[in-house]
C-alpha cells in the first residue's frame, strides 16, 4: 500500500515536468532552428535567404561602420522583378550559406582589338584581391575564351611563396569551337591551386587578335564557379562570347564563390577578447582565411551558430538520415541516434548488425523487467529523500550566509538611508545575486570592462536585454563598507544626462555588487592615450567631451538637491556613450555638504597628477578642488599627454610641464598632433588659458565649474550645432561606401576592388 502511494506521489511530481520538457523540445527547438535572421528583420531577399551575420539595412546585420560591419550590411533591390540582393550596390549576391560561402556575379576580363591596330580598343582587368572574403580555391577554376589568348594566375601560397599557373588557347576559325564544352579549342580551364592568399588575373592576346579579328577581336579571361562549370560545360555559349565586341563583355558577370569569415582574429583570439560569435553545439574554424573566422554546427546539429545554440537533428524523424534497419527500433540521441532490436530479437539492429530472432529473449526479458523495475523504484525513493534532505538544509544555510552579508555589506545602514530619503527607494534596485551571475556569465574574466582601486567591472546582460555594467566593489576592512554605501546614496540622489546612472546593488554576496547603466566606448584616457588608427577624438570632440564633463561637476558642485565634491576627477573616470557624449563615473569617494558648507575635512583620496596641491598639504577639499582636477583634464585634452609623464624627473608633472610651456609662449609646441590645424590656434589657446587658471595654485582665484562650463561652450558654438554637423563630429572620421551605380566599367573595378580588398 504504502509502495503504491509513494509510486503516485512520484508519478504526480515528475509529469508537469516530462510535459514542459517536451513541449520545449519540440516547439522550443524548432523554433530556434527556424531563425536565421535577427528578430523584425527581413530573412529574404526575393528567394535569396540572407542569414545573420549579414542583413539588410543597418540594424540587422554584424558588425558597426567602424569594423567590418559594411561587408555584412546588403541592400535589396525590390523595384526590379525578381529582387536584386547586392554587397555595397555593386557586387549582386546569388546565395550565401551557413558553410560560409558567398557566390556572387564578378565581372570578366577582356580585351578588344580594332581592325589594322595592335593598341586595345578597349580592356579591363577584373582584380581578385583575397584579403578580407578570400576567393575559394576548391569552388572555382580560371579560364580564358577566344582564338589568340593566355590567361595566368600569378599570387602568393600562404602569404609566404610566389606560383604562376594557367592555359593558352589558339584556333584558326569559329568552326573549330565546340558550342558549349570548353574543349580547349577556343576556351580552356586550369584549376586554382590551394593556398592561394592574394592572386592577379593576368591575359594577353598571343599576337593581338591579328589573324583571327574578323571573327574574334576580343580575348576574354574569368573566375568561374566549378558548379556552373560542371563537365566542363559553361553556362554560356562560347561560341557567342567568341564573337562578341566590348560593348556585350561590359555587362557580362559570371557566378564566383567567395568565403565569407567575421570578425579580423583567429577563434582563440575572440574567445580571450569576449568577441566569440559562435554558439553552443558549434566549433570554430580559421584556417581558411588571412583573418576571422566561422562557425559551424557540430554533426547532428543544424541551426545559425551565429544567432543561437545548434539544435540536435532527429535522425529518426527522416529514414535515410539513420543507420537503422527495420525491426529496429530508431532513438534520437543528442548530436546522434541509436538503434534498438524490439523485444523478442537480438543484434544491433543496423544495415550491417540487423535484428535478428531470439527464442530465449522472453525468459530474460521478465526478469530483466523485473530486476530493472526494482533497482528503479528504489532509487527514485532514494533519491527524491536524499533530494528532499538536502534542499532543506542547502535552502537554510543560503538564508543564514545571505542575511550574514546582507548586514556585513551595510544592509541595515542602507535601509535606514532608504527610510529617510524616498529618492534612494525609488531608483534604486536590490538585485538577486541569481540574476547578476546569470548577466555576467558567472562573472567570467572576459567580461571584465576594468579593474579600479574600488572594485573590478564587468559587462552584462540582464533578463529583459539590457546590457549593464556590474561593478564588484572591493572590501578589505568593515571601514570600506561605509565607502560601498556612500557610493549608492551618492549616486541615487543624482539624476543627470552626463553623469552615469545607477540602476540598483547586490548585498546578497561576500563582496557587494553596483549595477550600472552601461557606457560601451570605454574611457576618455584610452581614447587619448591609446589611440586608434581608424578612429581618433578630433578638436570638436574634445570640446563636446570637455562641455559635458563640465555640465555634470557643474550640476555636482549647485544644481543637484544636495552639493556634492567628486573628489576623484580624471580622465579614465569619463565614460564615452555610443555617440561618444561624456558621462562621469566612480562616485566610491564622493562626499556631499550642505549648502552653506564650503569644504569638508578627511583622509587624502584622489589619484597622484589629478590632486589639488592645497587639498593635499592641508586635508581640506572644496569645490575648487575638483576644478584643479579638471584643469589636468583639459591639459590632457590639448596636449595628449598623461597626468603623470613617464619622461625625466623634471617633465614628469604634466601640469609643470604645462604651465613651463604657457610661461615661455611655447604652448603651440605641445598641442597634440592629431588636433592641431592653424585655424584653431585662437580656440587651443583659450582653453589652455582655462586650464592655466584651474591649476592656479590659490583655490579661490580658480574659476567655478559654473564659469569653466560658460567658457567652453562658448568656444564649443563657434562651430556649427546642426544634426548634419553633429553627425560629422562624432563619424566624420569613418568612410562610407557610395551608392551610386558604376558609370563606366573603370568605376566597376574600383568598386570590386574595394568591396573584396580591406
Amino acid at each position: 500500500m504504502l509502495g503504491k502511494v509513494l509510486l503516485n506521489v512520484i508519478v504526480a511530481l515528475l509529469w508537469p515536468i516530462l510535459a514542459l520538457f517536451a513541449v520545449q523540445q519540440v516547439f522550443g527547438g524548432s523554433a530556434a532552428v527556424s531563425q536565421i535572421a535577427l528578430p523584425n528583420c527581413p530573412e529574404k531577399c526575393g528567394n535569396i535567404t540572407v542569414p545573420y551575420p549579414f542583413g539588410i539595412g543597418d540594424e540587422c546585420h554584424y558588425g558597426t561602420p567602424f569594423d567590418d560591419g559594411r561587408y555584412f550590411n546588403l541592400s535589396c533591390n525590390n523595384s526590379v522583378d525578381p529582387p536584386i540582393l547586392a554587397l555595397g550596390n555593386k557586387v549582386e549576391i546569388v546565395n550565401i550559406t551557413l558553410k560560409g560561402e558567398l557566390l556572387v556575379y564578378y565581372p570578366i576580363s577582356y580585351r578588344c582589338y580594332q581592325s589594322n591596330t595592335t593598341v586595345p580598343s578597349a580592356e579591363y582587368e577584373a582584380f581578385i584581391r583575397t584579403r578580407k572574403f578570400p576567393l575559394s580555391t576548391t569552388r572555382n577554376i580560371i579560364g580564358a575564351i577566344g582564338c589568340d589568348t593566355f590567361v595566368t594566375l600569378n599570387g602568393t601560397m600562404n602569404n609566404k611563396r610566389q606560383f604562376r599557373s594557367g592555359c593558352m588557347t589558339v584556333c584558326a576559325a569559329s568552326e573549330d569551337v565546340d558550342t558549349r564544352t570548353c574543349s580547349g579549342i577556343g576556351c580552356c580551364l586550369v584549376s586554382i591551386p590551394d593556398g592561394v592568399t592574394n592572386a592577379d588575373l593576368i591575359f594577353r592576346s598571343l599576337d593581338d587578335q591579328k589573324l583571327v579579328k574578323d571573327f574574334n577581336p576580343c580575348s576574354v579571361a574569368f573566375v568561374l564557379s566549378k558548379d556552373h562549370a560542371a563537365d566542363d560545360v559553361l553556362p554560356y555559349s562560347i561560341k557567342q562570347i567568341l564573337t562578341q565586341d566590348e560593348t556585350y563583355y561590359r555587362n557580362l558577370r559570371f557566378p564566383v564563390v567567395f568565403y565569407w569569415p567575421v570578425g579580423n582574429v583567429t577563434c582563440e583570439t575572440a574567445r580571450k577578447t569576449g568577441e566569440y560569435l559562435c554558439k553552443g553545439n558549434s566549433t570554430c574554424d580559421d584556417k581558411l582565411y588571412q583573418e576571422g573566422y566561422r562557425c559551424q554546427c557540430n554533426p547532428g546539429f543544424e541551426g545559425n551558430p551565429y544567432l543561437h545554440d545548434c539544435q540536435d537533428i532527429d535522425e529518426c524523424a527522416d529514414g535515410n538520415q539513420n543507420s537503422c534497419k527495420k525491426p529496429a527500433l530508431c532513438v534520437n540521441t543528442r548530436g546522434s541516434h541509436n538503434c534498438k532490436c524490439p523485444k523478442g530479437y537480438s543484434g544491433k539492429g543496423t544495415l550491417s548488425d540487423p535484428c535478428i530472432p531470439d527464442l530465449n529473449a522472453a525468459q530474460r526479458g521478465g526478469y530483466k523487467l523485473l530486476v530493472g523495475l526494482s533497482v528503479t523504484l528504489g532509487s527514485i525513493l532514494l533519491f527524491l529523500i536524499g533530494w528532499w534532505i538536502y534542499s532543506l538544509i542547502k535552502k537554510r544555510k543560503i538564508v543564514k550566509q545571505r542575511a550574514k552579508y546582507f548586514d556585513r555589506n551595510g544592509g541595515l545602514l542602507l535601509q535606514q538611508q532608504m527610510s529617510s530619503d524616498d529618492s534612494v527607494v525609488e531608483r534604486t534596485k536590490l538585485f538577486t545575486i541569481g540574476e547578476l551571475e546569470k548577466a555576467t556569465d558567472h562573472f567570467n574574466e572576459n567580461r571584465i570592462l576594468g579593474r579600479g582601486g574600488h572594485g573590478t567591472v564587468y559587462k552584462g546582460m540582464l533578463g529583459e536585454g539590457r546590457i549593464v555594467a556590474v561593478k564588484k566593489s572591493k572590501i578589505e576592512k568593515e571601514s570600506h563598507i561605509g565607502v560601498f554605501i556612500n557610493e549608492v546614496v551618492i549616486m541615487s540622489q543624482i539624476n543627470h544626462r552626463n553623469i552615469v546612472k545607477l540602476l540598483g546593488c547586490c548585498l546578497e554576496t561576500e563582496v557587494p555588487l553596483l549595477v550600472y547603466e552601461f557606457i560601451p566606448n570605454g574611457t576618455l584616457h584610452h581614447h587619448i592615450h591609446n589611440p586608434s588608427e581608424e578612429f581618433t577624438i578630433t578638436w570638436k570632440m574634445r570640446l563636446q567631451i570637455a562641455s559635458d564633463s563640465a555640465a555634470a561637476l557643474s550640476y555636482l558642485h549647485s544644481s543637484s538637491s544636495i552639493p556634492i565634491f567628486h573628489r576623484d576627477i580624471k580622465s579614465s573616470n569619463i565614460l564615452l556613450d555610443d555617440k561618444y557624449r561624456a558621462k562621469l563615473s566612480d562616485f566610491g569617494t564622493s562626499k556631499s555638504v550642505a549648502t552653506d558648507q564650503t569644504h569638508v575635512t578627511t583622509e587624502v583620496m584622489g589619484t597622484f597628477g589629478y590632486l589639488d596641491p592645497g587639498y593635499f598639504q592641508s586635508s581640506q577639499f572644496t569645490e575648487k578642488s575638483d576644478v584643479y582636477s579638471f584643469g589636468v583634464v583639459l591639459v590632457e585634452l590639448l596636449t595628449g599627454q598623461k597626468a603623470i609623464r613617464a619622461l625625466s624627473e623634471e617633465d614628469r608633472s604634466l601640469t609643470s610641464w604645462f604651465l613651463s610651456h604657457m610661461e615661455d609662449s611655447r604652448l603651440f609646441d605641445i598641442i597634440d598632433s592629431q588636433i592641431v590645424k592653424k585655424d584653431l590656434k585662437e580656440e587651443f589657446l583659450t582653453i589652455a588659458n582655462l586650464a592655466k587658471r584651474c591649476l592656479n595654485l590659490d583655490g579661490k582665484k580658480r574659476p567655478t565649474m559654473k564659469e569653466v562650463l560658460l567658457e567652453i561652450e562658448t568656444v564649443l558654438s563657434l562651430h556649427v550645432s546642426d544634426e548634419t554637423t553633429t553627425k560629422g563630429l562624432y563619424y566624420g572620421d569613418v568612410s562610407s561606401f557610395s551608392t551610386s551605380y558604376l558609370e563606366s566599367v573603370s568605376s566597376s573595378s574600383a568598386e570590386v576592388s574595394l568591396l573584396f580588398s580591406h
